[in-house]
Order: C-alpha cells, then sequence, then structure tokens
C-alpha cells in the first residue's frame, strides 16, 4: 500500500486538492448563494440542494470545460509549433507527428510497448491519437453542461424578474454566455503562453517542467 501512494503520490495529491476545493466552492457557494437570497426576499436553500443546481453546475463546468479546452489545444499545438528555449516545447526540426520508429509503433515496438502500438491498422492510429481525443471529447461534453446549466441558470434569473425564459439557442447568443465563456478561455491562454515563455528563462530545480538550472536558455526540449 505505501508503494501504491508512493508510485501514485502526483496523482493522488492532485486528486485529493481536487475534492478539497470542490468541497470548499460548494461550501462558499452556498453561502453567497443564500446571502443573495436573503437580500431578495427568497428562503434560504440546503447545501445538497444547491450542489445539484442550475448555479453551482454552470460555475463548476465553465472552470472545468475551459482546463480540457486548454490541455486538448497545447497537445495538438506542440505537435507542429516550436518555442526555442522552453522545455515545453520539441527541438527545432523535430515538429510533426515523426516517423513509427521514433514512436515505437508497429514493427517498431517494443515487448513492453501498449498492446495496441503494435496491433497496426485502426487500433494504433486510435491509439497515437488516443488522449487528444479523450481531452477534446471531455471539452465538447462539459462545454455543453456549461451551456445546458448556464441555460438553466440564466432562465431561473429571467422567471425571478418577472421575464419570459429563452431557449437554448437564444441563450448561446446571449453576450452573458459567451463573456463567462471567453472570461476562461482566456486566463488558460494567458497560463499556457506564460508557463512556455517563463521555462525558456527561469528554473525549477528538480521539476521535469524545468530544463536543469545549469542549461543553457536556448536549449529546448531538455527537462531537469
Amino acid at each position: 500500500m505505501r508503494r501504491f501512494f508512493s508510485q501514485n503520490s502526483l496523482s493522488l495529491a492532485f486528486g485529493g486538492l481536487f475534492l478539497l476545493t470542490l468541497v470548499g466552492q460548494a461550501v462558499s457557494g452556498v453561502a453567497a448563494f443564500n446571502d443573495q437570497r436573503l437580500a431578495d426576499g427568497l428562503e434560504q436553500i440546503s447545501l445538497l440542494r444547491y450542489v445539484t443546481s442550475s448555479a453551482f453546475g454552470v460555475d463548476v463546468m465553465e472552470n472545468w470545460q475551459s482546463e480540457y479546452l486548454q490541455f486538448f489545444l497545447y497537445i495538438l499545438g506542440t505537435v507542429w509549433l516550436i518555442q526555442l528555449g522552453s522545455s515545453e516545447s520539441k527541438k527545432p526540426g523535430e515538429t510533426g507527428i515523426e516517423t513509427d520508429k521514433e514512436q515505437k509503433v508497429g514493427r517498431y515496438a517494443t515487448k513492453d510497448s501498449p498492446a495496441w502500438a503494435s496491433a497496426g491498422g485502426w487500433r494504433t492510429s486510435l491509439f497515437s491519437r488516443s488522449l487528444g481525443l479523450v481531452m477534446g471529447t471531455l471539452f465538447l461534453l462539459t462545454w455543453t453542461a456549461s451551456a445546458i446549466s448556464g441555460w438553466a441558470a440564466f432562465n431561473d434569473e429571467q422567471l425571478m424578474s418577472l421575464e419570459d425564459p429563452v431557449t437554448l439557442l437564444g441563450y448561446l447568443a446571449q453576450g452573458d454566455f459567451w463573456s463567462r465563456t471567453l472570461q476562461n478561455w482566456q486566463s488558460e491562454m494567458l497560463a499556457v503562453g506564460s508557463m512556455v515563455i517563463f521555462s525558456v528563462y527561469l528554473r525549477q530545480r528538480g521539476s521535469p517542467e524545468s530544463k536543469p538550472v545549469g542549461t543553457p536558455h536556448a536549449a529546448t526540449g531538455m527537462t531537469g
């Protein structure tokens, strides 16, 4: 058991932090939500009712879909795009999907390669793109969930204001939806771009996200 925790400590640590922050968001969110309802002369709601509401759902889904968009674009972008000196980039001249030999697929697979890497045909083709496909699919699913929960939350506000609700397509044309969506997207693009540039000139000793401390700034694709 100790070995399991040691060998999976990174994913377990971030999984634990994810759950803690999600619970924290729910607790603080219901408090803020009830404060607003109290100011509007409405009854307060329980935590359970809040976490199953569209108000909580839209906040969560907006964050999730922007994160999956970030990784989806980054995974695809780093296939073809280069940043000289960044540990997050391939070396100049190494763009593209690379050869079967470099990727160890087909007849170049080793005995401990994943089964689908050596299977050939559609299975190897699918497995070769599985990370991008999963991230792209998760982005589309969470974006759809964000749109639907945002639509429900928007119509709740419309009804409380004695205004007519709108259709889903009508909501997607609203500035409210795109303002909230693009607000999340731009923050993710800023974070990725900053990491790429900072990794050229800055170091974090011992981290695989950083070049070794003494490595020249122009060295590309090296990790510590």
